[in-house]
Formats: C-alpha cells, structure tokens, sequence
C-alpha cells in the first residue's frame, strides 16, 4: 500500500524541476497573462523609442511618458465624474438589451411567422449606421440620458438576438424528441433544454455586446453630451491636448477590459460547466 503513495511523491518532486527546464516559449505559454503583459510592454517601449527617435510632436502622437502626464493633469473628482457618466449609461443600454433580447430570441425560435416578420427588420436596424441615426435620436428624445441609453442598445442588442437563437436552435434533435415524447410543455422545452444548452452562445454575445456597450456609450457622448469619457476624448482633441485625450482612451479601453473580465468571471462562477475546454 505503500508503493503508490511512494511513487505519486517522487513524481510530485518531479514536477518543479520539469517546469525549471521547460523552455522559455512555453514557460510564458502555460503563465496566465504572461505573453500579453510582456507583448504590451514591448509595444510601449517601442512607442516610446519611436516618438524620441523621430521626434514626433506630441500634439501629433504623444508618447507613453507624455500619456502618462495627461492622467495628472486631470483631477480625480474629474475623472470619476467622465467613468461614471460612461458606465452609467453603457450598463444601462446594455441590461436593457438583455431584457429585450433573450425573450425576442426565444419567440424567433418558436414562431416561423415571428421569424419571418421581424429578423429582416432586425438586420435593418442593424445594417444602419447608429452614427448617422444618432443625431435624430437626440432631437426626438431630447437631452439626458435617455438617448445615450437608447443608442446603446441599438449597439448592443443584436449580437445577443442572433447567438441566443442559434444556441436554442443547435440543441440535438434527440433532446427535444424524447421531451416531446414524455409530453413536456412547451415552457419546460425552452427552460430545461434549449436555453441551457445555449448558454454558451449566450455568454459569447454578452461578452461581444458589454465592449458593444462601452462603444455605444461613447458614440452617443460624441453626438450630445457635457460629461463621459467620449465627451472628455472630443474636448481634449478640440483643444489640441492629445495627452489628456490619449489617457481618456486608455481609461476607456481599461473599462471595457474590467467589464469583459466580469462577464467572464460570471461565465465561470455560475456556469463553469459552459466554459470550453484548454487544450492540454
């Protein structure tokens, strides 16, 4: 009884020193997050290098260190107040296109006159230009946040329409004729079997339309607004300071990665059986 217990220790004080002579290359493969730090590293650094090299004007392109100053050139209370106005309004679109777009998927999937009768006007509204559609959003809804919410989730809502219908609509054939056999309603067909087999079409939409969210939100704050991120990137372009622009797009993208990641951690904490599987 001794010998596997023996065995199972030598080949655990192998395992330290099989990762010490492990090449470089896969060493930063099998370290979570280690290539893209290392990557976005070198991408600063050459940044910087070109800039002084070349001697771009940072009114033109402003390097890192510039970027860098621009965040203290704007208070905090500043900055809090431009996040908060951009987040506010990205979750909100984004909820509300959720709330929207999970029920219209399942009547797509359970009605063929649905289908045909809404999925052309659905691509319409999406095949149109929300830049060109903002501008009228504003003067019909007026100021405030109601049309910022409103072109966000024209943004946002579509991606999450088209995944969670085609997840329902991949379920295995076999699963909804043995349901049908057993005489299983028709709500329990959708509940306990279509949309948990497409749950993971779901999380890849909600990951797709939370960036969409953010987009939404910023090309809402470029038509009409006196707060937000996007609103801040505009003035500060305007007045031709590129490093406050410059760090305005970088708390932007950061935002947008937070989100993304809390979608994922969502995925992973109530779902985790939905998450594919790394390859070994």
């Amino acid at each position: 009884m001794t010998l596997p217990a023996t065995s199972e220790a030598s080949s655990s004080s192998v395992r330290p020193d099989r990762a010490a002579s492990l090449p470089l290359g896969r060493l930063l493969v099998r370290t979570p997050g280690a290539l893209p730090i290392l990557t976005f590293v070198a991408i600063l650094l050459v940044w910087e290098g070109a800039t002084r090299l070349f001697g771009v004007p940072s009114y033109v392109l402003p390097a890192p260190s510039r970027i860098a100053t621009g965040f203290d050139a704007v208070s905090i209370e500043r900055w809090s107040t431009h996040v908060w106005s951009t987040l506010r309004v990205a979750l909100m679109g984004y909820f509300i296109s959720i709330v929207v777009a999970l029920p219209l998927a399942v009547l797509l999937t359970r009605s063929e006159v649905v289908n045909k009768a809404l999925y052309p006007i659905l691509v319409v509204i999406q095949s149109t230009p929300v830049v060109a559609v903002a501008p009228i959003i504003i003067v019909v809804l007026g100021s405030g946040d109601a049309p910022r919410v409103v072109i966000t989730f024209l943004i946002a809502f579509f991606p999450l329409v088209v995944s969670t219908a085609t997840g329902m609509l991949a379920t295995p054939r076999e699963l909804i004729e043995l349901s049908r056999s057993l005489r299983a309603p028709a709500w329990r067909e959708i509940t306990q079997i279509r949309l948990p087999f497409a749950i993971p079409y779901i999380f890849s939409a909600l990951k797709i339309s939370i960036t969409l969210a953010v987009i939404g939100a910023v090309v809402a704050e470029f038509v009409a607004a006196d707060t937000g991120l996007g609103f801040f990137i505009q003035f500060s372009t305007s007045m031709f300071r590129l490093p406050e622009a410059w760090a305005g797009l970088g708390l932007l993208v950061l935002l947008s990665l937070i989100l993304f990641q809390l979608v994922t951690v969502a995925q992973r904490a109530f779902f985790p059986w939905s998450l594919p599987r790394s390859p070994r």
